[in-house]
């Protein structure tokens, strides 16, 4: 069994670990942004928790009101540029707190006098030094080179980060989170059998919008590094832009379905790669029964995952929904007769300026 796979099934204890500890930060840090909001949040990160990161700027702009942007680390690195960072809140992400370039962020962020906030998974990192404030994921070790297990803890810091903020975030709803993951998992076999078709899969495109737009980057992610797989990730409003063009007979598409107001237009976009006898899998929840109607197809999380409340329906699917995704990919290698745990030119920790 590959380490990927075994990091992926420990994610409903680590999301566990995760929240026991950092919710403590989350409180203490919500008192002190209470005194004072910022006027903007800037979120550094590459890779995989670049692919949090996106997620975070859906979820912080929908539930805070306050603006939201990606940093481009190279505006600092190579450039130099000064930017105005006061009364800005800068977070950082990275599995290893070890990220050069993401490190730079932070500490000119820090020089600028903003509010300085890491999320990673060393406590002993440069990042966890650096950063004023510091979540801690508390994943364990990752030994795979290919994360998961950070990712969801990364996803779970910024749903805290969010709730420090005043974005409206349930504690108890995301005490829930763990439960759902396992409920994620309990879809292995399935997906197992399901990736034995993809077996000779050379290119894909992964879609997905709104709050799991980030889990459709992270899918696609996971089929290049692990599966050698040109996985082209878009949100099903671009795709209907252009891209949708070279889709034909067979083209395998991966689809995150959640309920919701994104619901539609995905539906839409579905009824168009049906029609053209795409090869299509779906990823929802018991929630969506639009979406289970769709065919063999579907892959459907045992559980209603959608929530009433001041944020919309789908707002805590991200994290199971990645899920099944990490099976697949973890599978899908297996197929293939590759090395998850080892893809080709990649190490764990990846340096840039």
């Amino acid at each position: 069994m590959s380490k990927m796979l075994e990091e992926i099934r420990q994610q409903p204890e680590a999301l566990e670990r995760t929240l026991k500890t950092a919710l403590r930060l989350a409180e203490k840090l919500k008192r002190r942004l209470e005194q004072k909001r910022p006027r903007m949040i800037l979120l550094a990160a590459r890779g995989t928790s670049d692919n949090a990161a996106l997620f975070g700027r859906y979820l912080l702009e929908i539930a805070t009101g306050i603006p939201v942007s990606l940093a481009a680390p190279s505006v600092f690195t190579l450039y130099g540029a000064r930017l105005a960072l006061d009364d800005v809140l800068v977070a950082a992400i990275s599995q290893s707190g070890e990220s050069t370039d993401i490190n730079v962020v932070l500490e000119r962020a820090r020089e600028q006098g903003a509010l300085s906030i890491g999320i990673t998974n060393e406590a002993g990192s440069t990042m966890a030094k650096l950063a004023e404030y510091t979540f801690l994921v508390k994943a364990g070790r990752e030994k795979s080179v290919a994360a998961t297990k950070t990712y969801t803890g990364q996803l779970l810091c910024i749903y805290l980060l969010t709730y420090a903020l005043g974005g409206g975030v349930d504690r108890e709803t995301l005490a829930r989170l763990p439960e759902w993951t396992e409920s994620a998992l309990s879809l292995e076999e399935r997906i197992a059998e399901r990736a034995e078709r993809y077996r000779f899969m050379e290119q894909a495109v992964v879609v997905g919008r709104g709050l799991v737009y980030a889990d459709a980057f992270e899918f696609a992610l996971k089929l290049m590094e692990t599966c050698y797989v040109v996985a082209e990730r878009f949100s099903s409003a671009d795709f209907l832009h252009g891209p949708i063009a070279m889709v034909e007979r067979s083209f395998p598409a991966f689809l995150f379905t959640p309920p919701g107001v994104t619901w539609p237009a995905m539906r839409e976009m579905l009824d168009k790669l049906e029609h053209l006898k795409a090869d299509t899998m779906l990823i929802t929840d018991e929630s969506n029964r639009e979406a289970l109607d769709r065919g063999r197809g579907v892959i459907a999380i045992p559980a209603k995952l959608a929530r009433k409340s001041g944020l919309p329906v789908e707002v805590y699917t991200p994290i199971p929904y990645i899920v099944p995704a990490q099976l697949f990919a973890a599978r899908l290698a297996a197929e293939k007769g590759l090395d998850p745990d080892q893809p080709r030119t990649l190490t764990k920790v990846t340096r840039t300026l």
